[in-house]
C-alpha cells in the first residue's frame, strides 16, 4: 500500500524550510553537530537532518524536543497565541443586544 502524500502550499512550505534553517543555525551556534543533537533527541541523524532541511513529515515530538535541546521551549508559547481572526470571528457571532423600538406601542397609555 502506498503512502499519499498531499500536496502543501509553496508559502508553506518556505516557512517550513526557514525554520528548518533557524534550527540549524542555533545548532551550529551551540556547536553541536547533527549526530550529538540525534541522540540527545533521541531520533536518527536522517530525522535531524530533515527537519532542518523543512521537511513537514518530521514528528511535532521530534521538533518539541529539538527545541528543548537548543532550550528553545518556551518559543512554543508565541505558537498561535494571539489568534486575531479567531477572535474576530467570535465577536461577529456573539449576539447583539436589541434595540428598543421606538415606536408607539398602541394602547400603552
Amino acid at each position: 500500500m502506498t503512502k499519499i502524500t498531499r500536496p502543501v502550499f509553496p508559502a508553506t512550505e518556505r516557512r517550513a524550510q526557514a525554520l528548518g534553517e533557524r534550527l540549524r543555525l542555533a545548532r551550529l551556534r551551540r556547536r553541536m553537530t547533527v549526530t550529538e543533537m540525534a541522540a540527545r533527541v533521541d531520533a536518527s541523524r536522517v530525522t535531524i537532518h530533515r527537519l532542518e532541511q523543512g521537511a513537514l513529515t518530521v514528528s511535532l515530538s521530534v521538533l518539541v524536543r529539538v527545541l528543548g535541546v537548543l532550550g528553545l521551549e518556551r518559543d512554543l508559547d508565541a505558537l498561535a497565541r494571539d489568534d486575531e481572526l479567531g477572535q474576530r470571528l467570535q465577536d461577529i457571532a456573539l449576539k447583539r443586544p436589541r434595540r428598543r423600538s421606538t415606536r408607539e406601542v398602541p394602547g400603552a397609555d
